[in-house]
């Protein structure tokens, strides 16, 4: 009989602590959603800064076609 009384006060105790570590888990996880709004609403993200588009000149775009043509051609005849 004292081992029925040992598994059943066994089983109360698995269950307490697990019950134990959920409560904690659902705590720790609202604390985490407060800090986040709190967070957002004291020191909100700065918008990104609009990129300003690069000017490609004909020039460097002549440039970079004539870089891939050579290469190209270069990488043809080395591999026949």
């Amino acid at each position: 009989m004292e081992e029925v009384n040992l598994l059943a006060e066994s089983f109360k105790f698995m269950i307490l602590g697990m019950s134990v570590v959920f409560l904690f888990l659902i705590a720790l996880v609202q604390f985490i959603k407060l800090q986040a709004y709190l967070i957002n609403k004291y020191f909100p993200e700065a918008p990104p800064a609009p990129a300003t588009p690069v000017a490609n000149t004909s020039e460097d775009e002549n440039k970079r076609v004539a870089a891939i043509i050579a290469a190209v051609s270069e990488f043809r005849k080395n591999k026949s």
